[in-house]
């Protein structure tokens, strides 16, 4: 017999983990990547497994625990018994499965009601008991169809976006209605983030206009070319090779702070605001940009986005990001600042709504007034890192590839 450590993986990109509920009791006996315990950032719920089949013997970071990466969640003790698995409760069917009938040729309801308890961690029956839900009409994405975290945090928005009925607040106005919605953990960890960030660095904000004829004409001639590889040619894609651009001209804005040093990167991995509706968002990392074609940028772009929405990144797609992209104008915002940068990195880029503009251009050596699709973009940079002439270049080359983009 040994005993293993069972250990943090490694850090979130931008986050501090907390365990959120184990999923496995002591003195259980587990299969090699057994689900174990859930962990929570504020951008995804991850499930560490079992790594290797023997018992659990100890809890050291429980319910609630901040887990710093590589700290020691719990210890296993492994052995070589070709034992069957042991069970904290009644055989559980795959999520979705109908129980057997019993002896009578009928459904046996306590059955049925003891093995989606089994089902079901401590941390998953609190917030389906907390928010009213039927466990039995939430989809598990965990092993086997488990019903994880996640998922009910699903469950949840879908149900907060649905028309709810409001009641008067006792300690309101007596002519207003009021709904309460607690905070999850998601929104409460962004929110300690965000407050994070802009105290630790000084936010300063530069503002460009940029035409956009040059990418709109080059995506309406392309568009339906890569829609039949199945990729999606979104505006966003041109932002990142754009970025990817400017940041050979002032490197030092692909870098991030810390306390005794300043790392310049030259991989150029950017992430992407993601929005979740209610739920906030996430941030998934297109790596390497500077070596992609656009075509290669905006396939990664696809795929991330999609899984996304559907609540399928894994941690590792959320990791190593040098640089933010925030296009807050698909939702209608002309300008947003600051734009929070995403700490410890030094700059975020906000793209604001585009829409036609009167502009005046010199054609031929006389000014002419003309329409043109238009588009605020800022950089909020941390001045501790680059002053406003880095800034101002940085932008100025990012404009210039956008306006420039060749139509072929």
């Amino acid at each position: 017999m040994s005993i293993v450590d069972i250990l943090v993986p490694d850090e979130q990109e931008g986050t501090k983990a907390v365990v959120r509920s184990w999923l496995a009791k002591i003195g259980q006996t587990l299969n090699e990547n057994d689900p174990l315990v859930e962990l929570e950032t504020d951008k995804v719920t991850q499930e560490v497994p079992a790594p290797m089949r023997g018992v659990l013997k100890e809890i050291l970071l429980d319910s609630d625990a901040e887990a710093v990466p590589g700290a020691v969640l719990g210890r296993m003790e492994i052995g070589d018994s070709d034992a069957a698995p042991e069970t904290a409760g009644p055989a559980a069917p795959v999520h979705g499965e109908a129980i057997k009938p019993n002896g009578n040729g009928a459904s046996n309801g306590d059955d049925l009601e003891a093995a989606r308890e089994f089902r079901l961690s401590p941390a998953v029956r609190r917030a389906i008991k907390q928010h009213d839900l039927d466990p039995s009409t939430i989809d598990g994405t965990g092993k086997g169809g488990r019903i994880t975290r996640a998922d009910v945090d699903k469950a949840i928005a879908a149900k907060a976006a649905a028309p709810l009925p409001t009641a008067k607040s006792p300690q309101g106005p007596a002519s207003g209605q009021v709904t309460t919605v607690p905070h999850d953990r998601m929104r409460l960890t962004i929110a300690e983030n965000m407050l994070n960030s802009v105290t630790t660095a000084p936010h300063v904000t530069a503002i460009f206009e940029c035409d956009m004829s040059a990418i709109m004409a080059h995506r309406a001639k392309h568009k339906a070319a890569y829609e039949r590889d199945g990729t999606k040619l979104t505006y966003t894609a041109y932002f990142l090779a754009a970025a990817a651009k400017a940041m050979a001209e002032v490197p030092t804005i692909n870098s991030r702070w810390f306390d005794d040093r300043l790392e310049i990167y030259g991989d150029v991995n950017i992430g992407v605001g993601t929005a979740l509706g209610e739920k906030g968002l996430v941030v998934p990392v297109v790596k390497s940009c500077q070596d992609q074609s656009l075509r290669g940028i905006a396939r990664n772009l696809t795929d991330l986005v999609a899984r996304a929405r559907d609540n399928k990144l894994a941690p590792a797609d959320m990791r190593g990001g040098t640089f933010t992209i925030s296009n807050h104008g698909v939702s209608g915002s002309l300008m947003a600042s600051p734009i929070i940068i995403n700490q410890p990195q030094s700059a975020i880029l906000g793209i604001g709504k585009t829409e036609k503009r009167v502009v005046v251009r010199e054609i031929d050596g006389a000014d002419a007034i003309l329409i043109r699709p238009m588009a605020y973009v800022s950089l909020t940079i941390d001045h501790r890192v680059v002053d406003g002439h880095q800034t101002n270049g940085w932008l100025t080359k990012f404009v210039e590839t956008i306006e420039g983009w060749p139509l072929d």
